[in-house]
């Protein structure tokens, strides 16, 4: 395994416990909520948030992607996202730890209709494409729960419904 992968898989292994306490949170009864009619449903919010460690590590499996026209998938019930998110990093950490540098430094390619739309090295990409992004639609979830009074659970600190760090 290369030694640049080593702290990504590290935040990934950490974050997906954070992920892991948020999804299970998940309402089953709401999964066709949302917010705005603009917004993706939270069974669908949901659902991307655990995959997308492993999607994004599919996506950067080969040397060029095409952006193909895609609907998102909502989960059908709140059961099926903690293992889904289960295998999405399985599935990153398998790929993850099996680049050599050699792979980590090509070049990969976003591609829409054959025209690059964007071209850098693979290790360039990996933080934004899979950690920023997850944890961007990660709070995104969370301003789901809170909308939907769910209790949120202590992502880097304490929220409103649990403080880690307050005495028993």
């Amino acid at each position: 395994m290369s030694p640049i992968v080593e702290p990504l898989l590290a935040e990934l292994a950490q974050e997906a416990q954070t992920t892991r306490r948020l999804l299970e949170r998940v309402p089953g009864d709401k999964l066709a909520w949302k917010p705005h009619p603009k917004s993706m449903s939270l069974g669908e919010l949901a659902l991307h948030v655990a995959t997308i460690p492993g999607n994004v590590a599919q996506l950067f499996a080969n040397d060029t992607f095409e952006v193909p026209s895609f609907e998102q998938p909502s989960a059908k019930s709140a059961a099926e996202l903690v293992p889904a998110l289960d295998e999405s990093v399985r599935s990153a950490k398998e790929a993850l730890g099996s680049w050599n540098d050699q792979k980590l430094m090509a070049i990969w390619k976003l591609l829409k209709d054959g025209k690059v739309l964007m071209a850098a090295p693979r290790v360039a990409l990996i933080r934004p494409f899979m950690l920023n992004h997850w944890y961007h639609h990660r709070g995104q979830l969370t301003v789901y729960l809170r909308l939907l009074n769910i209790p949120l659970p202590s992502i880097y600190g304490p929220t409103a419904d649990e403080n880690p760090f307050a005495s028993a």
